[in-house]
């Protein structure tokens, strides 16, 4: 989804094997067992209870419309096989506080329900969800989605139908609704808009405790600061005064509740909406050990232009900014959204910086008609989710520049990996994330290699370890041999 950018333009032991095959494996992938696996935040990294580091890959799918659930929107196991047989390993599916929470306090398990059928769907093609709380321009008062109808505070002040995302640019009753949600207002019923929002968390955070399918949590989508936003709108300099003074106590209240139902999954949470604007953020820490910083890069003058030429700059910046404040906060960073496009250099460039940052991404998006994108259909790499993934409903050339071979499961720490000019290069040493100790000999790591990069079948040079995988396998298993202290992985064209 294209975030304000759009109005910012109007920014040891060595042994080599090799595996070859004369034709690609018409297998089905067997994934990695990542949509049944427990995830938790380690440092830097994203982790599975055994230890191994995860890197995710993946789609964005929130359907903006009643009923809000993406099978309305058609998506079901024909998608979920289609993202599995390329590769992709997670997917961040929207969720709606309308549709949770229709009157004050009354909660809709038919609705999450909905959700979960989605979760496991995915889950059964080895595809783990990160539960997003999707908003954009608040409500559908204001051209938008997330917030119920009475959580509308908008002080009766004008409501011009600028769009988006105009309308959090110039209308006055946007701000003041915004406001009344930062301030905790009461709600007809007397409690806090905030408190509100905290509980219905708790009730969903109850709902997917022990899910193993579910990722993670993440607290609410491109959070806007209200009236507050030209002061966010200083280049370099960010919205202290917002994020911290605001921001910040909302996620604790969030998580805090969160808490109080599951103890296990990652909190995720993100900067003010004007973050991929500014390049500035001080947003967090707070204050759990399984958090996870989510951020978005969408280029400015791309979002106008359709053309990337001036983008990498700007782009470089929005991904160091991101990646130095989740290390300063030691916690993983994960960017949740950028593309929206079917400009492919934009994509290519994006996918490739996260590789040189080694950051997992969530590109926007599965599926078009996207009632908040200036690129409703140009955003989509599948068409219409309702017809079978194939043909002409693919962008294939997008999948072809999103489906690359990546570390899904990594028995280390994964020191860099690249996907270039047909070829993919990994190394790792074999220390467990956080500690001193090593992986045992034999510990597995899971590589990607969609047969769409290598038609004609791949081969694989290993230093430090050993294939267990047959030729040509969509998903490239390697283990590290007796001693290895570093494992290097070599993929190229047979």
């Amino acid at each position: 989804m294209y975030t304000l950018r759009i109005a910012a333009a109007v920014l040891v032991t060595a042994t080599t094997v090799v595996a070859v095959g004369a034709a690609p494996s018409s297998a089905t992938p067997t994934g990695t067992g990542l949509g049944t696996t427990a995830i938790s935040a380690k440092g830097r990294w994203l982790v599975e209870a055994d230890g191994r580091v995860v890197v995710m890959h993946g789609l964005n799918q929130v359907f903006k419309v009643p009923p809000y659930t993406p099978d309305a929107d058609g998506f079901g196991d024909d998608d979920a096989a289609f993202l599995q047989t390329n590769g992709f390993d997670a997917m961040r599916v929207g969720l709606i506080w309308a549709a949770v929470e229709p009157t004050p306090g009354h909660y809709d398990d038919a609705y999450l329900a909905s959700i979960a059928g989605t979760v496991q769907t995915l889950a059964s093609h080895g595809i783990v969800s990160v539960l997003d709380f999707h908003q954009d321009l608040y409500n559908e008062k204001f051209q938008g989605e997330g917030a119920p109808a009475w959580a509308v505070q908008d002080g009766g002040l004008p409501n011009p139908p600028l769009g988006f995302p105009y309308n959090y640019l110039g209308n006055p009753a946007e701000w003041h609704t915004w406001d009344q949600f930062w301030k905790n207002a009461p709600a007809p019923d007397g409690v806090g808009l905030q408190t509100h929002y905290a509980n219905m968390w708790r009730h969903v955070a109850a709902y997917f405790n022990n899910n193993a399918a579910v990722a993670g949590y993440e607290i609410m989508n491109e959070p806007f600061a209200g009236t507050l936003w030209e002061q966010c709108a200083v280049l370099f300099v960010g919205c202290p005064l917002f994020e911290n003074g605001k921001l910040d106590p909302f996620y604790v209240r969030v998580a805090d509740a969160i808490r109080l139902a599951d103890t296990s999954h990652t909190v995720w949470f993100e900067p003010q909406v004007l973050f991929t604007q500014v390049d500035a953020t001080s947003v967090g820490p707070i204050n759990d050990p399984h958090s996870v910083l989510a951020f978005h890069d969408y280029c400015s003058t791309e979002a106008v232009t359709g053309n990337n030429t001036l983008c990498p700059p700007q782009d470089d910046l929005t991904v160091a900014t991101a990646v130095r404040r989740a290390n300063a906060l030691g916690v993983p960073a994960v960017m949740t959204e950028f593309g929206a496009t079917n400009d492919l250099p934009n994509i290519s460039d994006m996918v490739t910086r996260n590789d040189k940052q080694r950051i997992g991404w969530l590109e926007w998006a599965y599926t078009g008609n996207d009632k908040t994108s200036a690129s409703p259909n140009g955003q989509a790499l599948v068409l219409d989710p309702s017809q079978s993934p194939s043909g002409a409903n693919v962008l294939t050339a997008k999948l072809k520049t999103l489906a690359e071979p990546y570390p899904q499961v990594v028995a280390g720490n994964p020191t860099a990996w690249q996907f270039a000019n047909g070829q993919f290069t990994l190394s790792y040493s074999t220390t467990r994330v956080g500690t001193l100790t090593r992986f045992a000999a034999g510990s597995e790591t899971d590589i990607a290699v969609p047969a769409i990069q290598y038609p004609g079948g791949y081969v694989v040079s290993v230093t430090g370890g050993h294939v267990i995988s047959a030729p040509n396998a969509p998903l490239l298993r390697v283990v590290s041999n007796a001693g290895a202290a570093t494992v290097k992985v070599l993929v190229t064209a047979a």
